[in-house]
């Protein structure tokens, strides 16, 4: 088989879809300010509004008022905690923080933005397959049996960008609500990918970036529940009810809209074409690279992710081997390539460093064929063969047995 190109970092972003390009080049003309009241600025204004009402429609809000357009998720997911650290400040307000210790890393440094500040902060630890477990949630929300006092926010993303897990999201909400805290998720990676309800979830926030489903980059939205407190991380005018100030980003919020609308449409039979693929590359590899670990849920995971560990082989090598193949794939997020660090979130699985150095995440997409994944098993078991003949690193996963952790930043 020849060399071809194949990508398998849909995780990390997506290409822009065909109809999603043209789109955006017919919405160049679309220049006008979409707060102003001149004929031009109501109707840059009323194609936002349309682009409002399609995002809303891909987790099920009935309130198109609900969603506001950000930069992305990392600003959704800031904007969120800043609203918490004002909630916070007040005297005798709760101040608790709950979140996992496999978050983003824009979760986790503004969770720990806010444990500098004094707030007391818990990661929640996770099993070997990446999941909380509830009780340990439960034990966190109850003041008379955790550190902190009584619990203002919960924050746990919905689908791993590692591993793929699925989180319960709908439970988790539900205890949040219970001890009378609000409850964030940071649903970038379940978007498009599984379906989101959020009525049946009963989430307070929601993060939802534009470049994972097929759309532009530089555009996000934050779902607020309507009557949960949302402060301004970004101050100035009267755009997005006051909650995030900026001239609108009429060609992204455009694009955006276009993208959640194809989302939602095609959202059955993306999810069981790629849980077909990904089966495929998950048996494939398994049949063809002996002694491997199958990182994430067996069933609870995004049909289009698939992370494994390679004992013995290093993970960078691992990459630039099928660079030069013409695949592309991470050895983790691509918010913390470069970093020398192993995967915080393998980390948290119970994966111990040598093997979460040796972990490949392959995500599949729109784009995937079949012959794809048949080119990865063609080339793929050679490159480990090679790369364990050369290194001293131990090629079993005996040594990585799963264990649950729970970490924690106090007062």
């Amino acid at each position: 088989m020849e060399n071809r190109f194949v990508y398998m970092d849909y995780n990390a972003t997506t290409p822009l879809r065909d109809e999603v390009k043209a789109s955006m080049i017919e919405d160049l003309d679309v220049y006008a300010n979409a707060s102003s009241m001149h004929e031009a600025g109501r109707r840059a204004r009323d194609r936002v509004e349309k682009a409002r009402v399609a995002v809303a429609a891909l987790i099920g809000a009935r309130d198109p008022q609900s969603i506001l357009f950000t930069s992305g998720g990392s600003e959704s997911n800031n904007t969120v905690f800043n609203t918490m650290y004002d909630l916070g400040r007040s005297p005798g307000a709760r101040r608790k923080i709950i979140t996992t210790a496999i978050e983003h890393p824009c979760v986790m440094n503004a969770a720990r933005r806010l444990a500098d500040e004094g707030f007391p902060v818990a990661f929640l630890g996770v099993d070997g397959d990446g999941r909380i477990d509830m009780r340990d949630l439960e034990r966190e929300l109850d003041p008379s049996r955790s550190q902190g006092g009584p619990t203002l926010l919960v924050s746990v993303m919905a689908a791993n960008n590692e591993i793929g897990t699925l989180q319960d999201m709908k439970a988790i909400a539900a205890a949040a609500k219970a001890a009378g805290a609000f409850t964030h998720t940071d649903a970038v990676q379940a978007a498009g990918k599984i379906t989101i309800d959020i009525a049946s979830w009963g989430v307070d926030y929601l993060t939802l970036s534009c470049h994972k489903i097929y759309g532009p980059k530089g555009v996000g939205a934050l779902y607020v529940r309507k009557g949960a407190p949302a402060e301004p991380l970004i101050r100035g005018g009267h755009q997005e009810l006051g909650i995030r100030a900026g001239t609108y980003n009429n060609q992204g919020i455009l694009g955006f809209g276009l993208a959640a609308e194809l989302a939602l449409r095609d959202l059955g039979g993306f999810a069981k074409r790629l849980s077909g693929l990904r089966r495929r590359l998950k048996e494939g590899i398994a049949a063809g690279v002996p002694d491997i670990r199958i990182n994430g849920h067996p069933s609870e995971v995004l049909p289009n992710t698939l992370n494994v560990s390679f004992p013995g082989a290093e993970g960078e090598a691992i990459l630039l081997s099928l660079d030069l193949e013409g695949i592309e794939v991470s050895t983790g997020s691509a918010c913390a390539s470069g970093s020398l660090e192993p995967s915080h979130v393998l980390m948290a699985t119970g994966v111990g460093p040598e093997l979460a150095h040796g972990s490949i995440r392959f995500s599949m997409g729109r784009g995937t064929a079949e012959e794809d994944v048949d080119y990865v098993l063609e080339r793929l078991p050679p490159i480990i063969k090679r790369l364990r003949r050369m290194s001293t690193v131990p090629s079993s996963t005996s040594a990585a047995a799963p264990a649950k952790t729970l970490a924690a930043c106090r007062d």
